[in-house]
């Protein structure tokens, strides 16, 4: 039986062209690959959308509800969303966060490509052809979101961009690569990581990102705040340290319902603030809830999801079976 796939198209550098400029729409980013390299009957759908380093959060949202939607109303066996790599691996966590059931259903696939589409060798067309290949491949079933460039699979919860300048762009590491696409179906190398709790009420789009600094002053969190976001990440140092100047509004915000997640700029083990070593995590004495690893951005997507269950106790209880 043929597998069905929804191909969510947004433009961006897969979809370039410079001599003459212009954009692909999803169905002429089908015409580059071969018929005989598609592993799935392709139905486009073309989404307006901004460049990928400005997606905005309720752009990223309608892409994971459309996923999930095509999987778990519509039928389909799969997803692809074609997508900036500035901003992949947030929208590819985010989508994962809300996949719930639609995770078990199908697969779900981002992609993009670092060179143009009229580039000398661009890397876009087989990057579209493999993950539409792992979008219809049951090996998938259960892995939630996954990015696929080059060839190679990795769990949006795992994956980062490294590299802004190579086709090999994507690293999981120190996790594994899921797996490769490899002759027309998809080889699986590790195991995904456990799948997220499940997202209860509406995700909250204003959610503030901060990167910490000694001698920070604390205006600056207050000021977020003041503009309107709900929650607040702090990138910090080390094993999610944060100046001890900004201790005293960490409680404060707490006390006032608005969550602050201390995420490090890096690799950081998942475990909660209260079980790091002694002297270092100590924003976590304030009321501060640790980011269980996640890079910053990925926790201010997380964030985002968590808020829809409620205030910081909610949050703190959601993080906590992250």
């Amino acid at each position: 039986m043929v597998k069905r796939v929804l191909l969510l198209a947004t433009g961006d550098t897969i979809a370039y062209s410079r001599h003459p400029a212009g954009v692909a729409s999803g169905a002429g980013l089908l015409e580059t690959i071969p018929p005989a390299a598609l592993a799935a009957d392709v139905v486009v759908e073309d989404v307006m959308a901004e460049p990928g380093w400005d997606t905005s959060p309720s752009t990223m949202l309608g892409l994971a509800r459309r996923a999930r939607s095509a999987i778990l109303d519509r039928g389909f066996d799969g997803v692809v969303i074609t997508h900036g790599t500035d901003t992949l691996e947030d929208c590819a966590f985010l989508t994962d966060l809300l996949a719930g059931r639609a995770a078990e259903c199908g697969g779900i696939v981002l992609t993009g490509a670092m060179r143009y589409l009229d580039d000398l060798s661009s890397d876009g067309p087989r990057n579209l052809a493999s993950s539409i290949t792992a979008a219809a491949d049951h090996a998938l079933r259960g892995a939630g979101a996954v990015v696929c460039l080059n060839d190679e699979l990795h769990a949006a919860r795992w994956v980062t961009m490294t590299d802004a300048t190579s086709v090999a762009a994507f690293s999981s590491a120190p996790f594994p690569v899921l797996g490769r696409v490899v002759g027309g179906r998809v080889e699986t190398l590790a195991e995904p990581p456990s799948r997220p709790p499940a997202a209860a009420g509406e995700p909250e789009t204003d959610v503030a990102l901060i990167k910490t600094y000694p001698g920070m002053d604390p205006v600056l969190l207050t000021a977020v705040v003041d503009a309107g976001a709900r929650g607040v990440v702090l990138e910090g140092t080390g094993m999610a340290n944060v100046p001890v100047s900004l201790f005293t509004t960490i409680s404060e915000l707490t006390e006032w319902g608005i969550p602050v997640v201390v995420a490090s700029r890096c690799r950081t083990r998942e475990v909660p603030l209260e079980d790091l070593p002694l002297g270092t995590g100590l924003a976590g004495k304030v009321g501060a809830i640790g980011a269980r690893g996640l890079a910053p951005s990925k926790a201010r997507a997380a964030l985002m999801v968590a808020l829809g269950t409620g205030g910081p106790r909610a949050v703190r209880d959601w993080f906590g079976r992250l």
